[in-house]
This record gives C-alpha cells, sequence and structure tokens, in this order.
C-alpha cells in the first residue's frame, strides 16, 4: 500500500455573525468561511500499529485533533489502527484560522481514501461534528455558510479568490473564553465594527468586541491596516488572533507585512495568500 499526503488548508471567516447562547454551552453563528492557500501537511503511510508524529513536538499528543479523529475513524469502520501520520504545520495555533479542525478533517478525509473505507461525505460530517464545530466545513473543500454552531454547511463559491495578508501577534486567543464574552459586549459600539463592504460581502466579525477589549493590539493592527492604501478591509478571522486584510489587485502584499513588522512589531508572523 502506497503512502499518500492530505493537505489541511487554513480558513478566514468574511463574516461572523453571533446569534445567541445555546443550550448546550455553544453560541448560534452564522458565518461565512473561506479556506485559503496556506496549509499544513498530512502524510499517511502504512504501517504495523497506528503512530502519529509532529514537527511540533507540544502539539504531539492524545488530545490532537489528528489522533482524535483517527480514533474515531478505526472505531467506525472497526479496523485495525495499522497507520502513521505525520502532521507538518503552517497553521499558526491559536490563530482563528481552524488549524486543528482542518488537520482533523485531513485525517478522516485522507483515512477515508487510504483505506478505501467508503464513508460519505454526511457520514465524515457527522464523526466530524463529534470533534469540532469547523471540522464538517473543512470536509467540504470549499468556500461556505456555516450556521448552527458551524456545522451545517452550505457551500457558496466565491466569484473570484481574494488576495489576503494574515498577521498575527506571539498570543493566540481562546476561542471558548471570546465566545463567553460576547454577551457582555455585544453593545459596544465604535468605528473599528462597522461592517466593511466589498463586493458582495459586509465583512464584520462580532467577536472583535470582546477580543478587542482585552486585546488592546489587535485592535491597533486593525486600525493600522485600515489607513495602508493596499488594504481593502481589514477584519478579524474567527476568535483571533490573525487579522487579514484583503488586498487590492497588484499589491504586493510582503511589502505590507514587512512596514507591519517595521511599525507595529517586528515579531508578528506573517503569510501572504488568498482564498480557493
Amino acid at each position: 500500500m502506497q503512502g499518500m499526503e492530505e493537505l489541511a488548508h487554513a480558513k478566514v471567516n468574511l463574516f461572523l455573525h453571533v446569534l445567541r447562547p445555546r443550550e448546550d454551552g455553544f453560541h448560534e453563528i452564522e458565518t461565512s468561511i473561506a479556506p485559503v492557500t496556506l496549509c499544513d501537511w498530512l502524510e499517511i503511510e502504512p504501517a504495523n500499529k497506528f503512530e502519529f508524529h509532529c514537527d511540533e513536538p507540544n502539539l504531539a499528543g492524545e488530545d490532537n485533533l489528528v489522533v482524535r479523529a483517527t480514533r474515531l475513524f478505526f472505531s467506525e469502520t472497526n479496523r485495525e489502527p495499522k497507520v502513521r501520520l505525520t502532521l507538518r504545520k503552517e497553521i499558526p495555533h491559536g490563530a482563528g484560522l481552524g488549524g486543528g479542525s482542518s488537520d482533523a478533517a485531513a485525517a478522516l478525509r485522507g483515512l477515508n481514501r487510504f483505506f478505501d473505507a467508503g464513508l460519505s461525505r454526511e457520514r465524515l460530517s457527522t464523526l466530524g461534528a463529534q470533534l469540532g464545530s469547523d471540522i464538517s466545513f473543512f470536509l467540504n473543500e470549499t468556500a461556505a455558510i456555516c450556521r448552527g454552531r458551524g456545522e451545517i454547511v452550505t457551500p457558496a463559491a466565491l466569484p473570484e479568490p481574494l488576495s489576503l495578508l494574515l498577521l498575527k501577534p506571539e498570543f493566540g486567543v481562546p476561542s471558548s473564553w471570546a465566545y463567553s464574552r460576547w454577551q457582555a459586549t455585544r453593545e459596544v459600539a465604535g468605528e473599528i465594527y462597522r461592517p466593511q463592504k466589498f463586493g458582495d460581502i459586509a465583512f464584520v466579525n462580532d467577536l472583535e468586541r470582546p477580543v478587542f477589549e482585552k486585546f488592546v493590539f489587535l485592535a491597533q493592527l486593525k486600525t493600522w491596516l485600515l489607513k495602508q492604501t493596499e488594504v481593502s478591509v481589514a477584519l478579524m478571522s474567527g476568535s483571533g488572533s490573525t487579522i487579514f486584510a484583503v488586498l487590492r489587485s497588484n499589491v504586493a502584499g510582503d511589502l505590507v507585512a514587512e512596514r507591519a513588522k517595521s511599525e507595529l512589531d517586528p515579531r508578528l508572523w506573517t503569510c501572504v495568500c488568498q482564498t480557493i
């Protein structure tokens, strides 16, 4: 049996509306999500037992979503877990880019193909929803509108790719914390939170209020981006801490990234990419 490689693409939220708390502890949301060219790499190879390796040792434990997705897959298919998975990370942790969920989706998708298990996309989505709200989106591999707690996915391809610059400081933002603070800050006003119209999309993120209130640097980062002539839109992705910019046509995103490091923080993580 030959080995294979599965890509786990990152995502950005083009808009994120938090509607209300749910009785199950999650929040009812409506969000437009687009996959981007930035990705992790998952290598799948035959082995005599289950092995998982990651180039970031602190992510190589049993609680990694790839491990949990793999165990769920083998339980569902009644197969012996004889496979070696090697994860190479490019998507930063705690960034609002969906790295962990995308890795889990890549594991489910890849194992299904590797073992020719024949599980339907719907069944894979049901399995993924047991692990995380975004996994159903990543299994579809296309832009979509997601509702419920994120697991109800309606494909909605973008008219054309968007050129993006992603900027992330050294710190992350826990999603559970951001959502827990939404109710307390949802009425906070401010020009920085207004929807930004670009094409047919009104870019807005309801989690910016609670996150910016605590992590003031992210508000400063968004404000700085909006002042750059190369930038059409700036918004936080998911619960942060990544702020992304939609770049104007024929703009060198790397130059904007270097300017941000020079004027704001030399330790910023940056990535120029585009939506898929």
